[in-house]
This record gives structure tokens, C-alpha cells and sequence, in this order.
């Protein structure tokens, strides 16, 4: 099943990696662990395009999506990362309904949106033809906000009702990070803002998904209706070094 009609037609519990380490090899791991999709991070990470390219390849045969997380609300970025194979694209510092329609624009062909045409290499990574590319992206592409400004959740209720939406993430630690707490999730003003984000989002029936990097996190953020858990392969890395380091101490 693509990634596009779990977050619509089940109700499954869908599990994301963000993967900031410039290596087919560890989306290769990932994938092949069951994953249901990986976010390869063009904005925080060290990837450049030549290792996107290859990561994207390395999610074939497996039933892990290939989604990227865009360096900015830009066209050229968006579609180099599609032309490449992307199955979705993650925009980040979405803050008002004109950048929620925006971006669900981007990522189509006309008459349903501006991105320009040349999936030479996507077409290629589904196995398709160039026009049968595009019939089918219609139907598979993912296009997933990031709400993480003030001004985002000032205006969440009205980015949620953009159509063409398939899910958003409000952020924990830029929504932190922006009130002055940052990392402080059990402060009241963080509460009362993530709070207000997720009952909006819910409202409108989207998909929402979190950080949880371990199983208490997780079942915390499922209990709040969040759809998708995320970890991110340089700190989940880093703590099982740590762990293992700690097996050595006496």
C-alpha cells in the first residue's frame, strides 16, 4: 500500500525516520526495518543532491516511501527533489494558508498546480514512462506541513482547511524554541500552544504526527491522536553508543 492511502484509508499507527546522514546504506537499513517512510533532510542535514538521488533509489523494493524534507518554500528545490523520486515532500516553516496552498501547488502538474515537467530520473525510480510518471504521482504524491512559527499557530485553523493537505507536523522544538523554552515540553505556554495546534488540526480530520524517540513518547503521542511517530537517525545513533559505552563501565 502507498504511503498516500495509509495516512487516508487506515487508521494505522505509520512510523517515520528523518535521516540526516548523507548514506544510501542507512536509508537501505531503514527501509528494510519496516519503516513506513523516511524523511531524507535537505534542511538540517548534510545531504547533498547526488545522495538523495541514491537514498531514494535505496528505498525500492521495500514499502518505505521516500519523502524529503525541502531546504525552503522554493520552486527549484521542489522540484529537483520530486525529479529525483520523491513520493512527498515535508515544507518546513509553513506560516498561513497562502503557504499551505503554495506548497500543495508545487508538487502538481497543471491544470492542478505549476510544477514544471522533467521526471526523467522519477519516472525511471517507479518503473513508468514520463506521462505515466505523472498520472501516477497525482495519485501517490505526499505533501506534509511543518507548523512550527508562531505565526503558524496563530493561523493553524486556517492552514488546515488548505486542500491537499495529506498531513502536519506541529514542532516541538521550534514551537519551543520560539516562546523562549526551547526543549521545555512540560512548561504551561508550550502546552496551551501545541495544545491549541493539535485540536486544530484534528479537527480538520489530517493526519498528525510528532518526535518520539522512545516507546513512552510513543504511546504519549498516539494517546493524543497523533497518526505518525518520528525519530531522527543521528540522535537515536547516538544513544545507542551511549548505551553500549555504558556496558564497558564497570
Amino acid at each position: 500500500m502507498i504511503f498516500k492511502d495509509k495516512l487516508h484509508t487506515t487508521t494505522d499507527r505509520l512510523s517515520m525516520m528523518m535521516v540526516a546522514i548523507p548514506s544510501a546504506t542507512v536509508v537501505q537499513a531503514v527501509a528494510a526495518g519496516g519503516a513506513d517512510c523516511v524523511m531524507l533532510d535537505l534542511e538540517h542535514g548534510a545531504i547533498d543532491y547526488g545522495a538523495l538521488h541514491a537514498m531514494i533509489a535505496a528505498t525500492a523494493g521495500t514499502d518505505c516511501a521516500p519523502l524529503v524534507r525541502i531546504t525552503k518554500l522554493d520552486d527549484a528545490h521542489v522540484k529537483r527533489a520530486l525529479d529525483l523520486g520523491a513520493e512527498g515532500l515535508v515544507f518546513p516553516l509553513i506560516r498561513t494558508a497562502e503557504d499551505a496552498a503554495w506548497a500543495v501547488s508545487s508538487m502538481h502538474y497543471p491544470p492542478n498546480g505549476h510544477r514544471s515537467f522533467g521526471p526523467f530520473m522519477a519516472a525511471a525510480r517507479y518503473g513508468q514512462d514520463m506521462a505515466g510518471y505523472a498520472a501516477d504521482f497525482a495519485k501517490r504524491g505526499v505533501c506534509i506541513l511543518l507548523a512550527e512559527t508562531l505565526e503558524a499557530a496563530e493561523n493553524i485553523e486556517a492552514i488546515c482547511a488548505v486542500p491537499g493537505i495529506d498531513a502536519i507536523i506541529p514542532a516541538p522544538y521550534d514551537l519551543s524554541t520560539a516562546l523562549g523554552i526551547p526543549g521545555q515540553f512540560d512548561h504551561p505556554d508550550f502546552l496551551a500552544l501545541i495544545g491549541k495546534m493539535e485540536a486544530a488540526v484534528l479537527k480538520a480530520g489530517l493526519p498528525m504526527g510528532t518526535i518520539a524517540m522512545d516507546p513512552d513518547r510513543a504511546d504519549a503521542a498516539f494517546a493524543k491522536g497523533n497518526r505518525i511517530i518520528a525519530g531522527v537517525d543521528v540522535l537515536m545513533l547516538r544513544t545507542l553508543a551511549t548505551q553500549m559505552q555504558g556496558w564497558c563501565r564497570d
